[in-house]
């Protein structure tokens, strides 16, 4: 499960202001949060703009 949502509000980010920031479009951003998973080049780009890790970015389900 990807953590974007939560990091991103953490951050104070709006996805505006990340897509701007990251240069990762906003229909992008709003998908992978729906979704709950993306590229890793996508996922690199996003924790690179708001300075988490990779492992920040993905958290495990129970039971996997």
């Amino acid at each position: 499960m990807l953590m974007l949502k939560e990091l991103r509000k953490q951050a104070g980010l709006s996805v505006a202001a990340l897509s701007a920031k990251s240069g990762v479009s906003r229909r992008t951003i709003e998908d992978i949060e729906a979704r709950g998973d993306c590229r890793i080049s996508t996922a690199y780009t996003l924790c690179r703009a708001m300075g988490v890790s990779l492992d920040e970015f993905y958290k495990e389900q129970a039971g996997q």
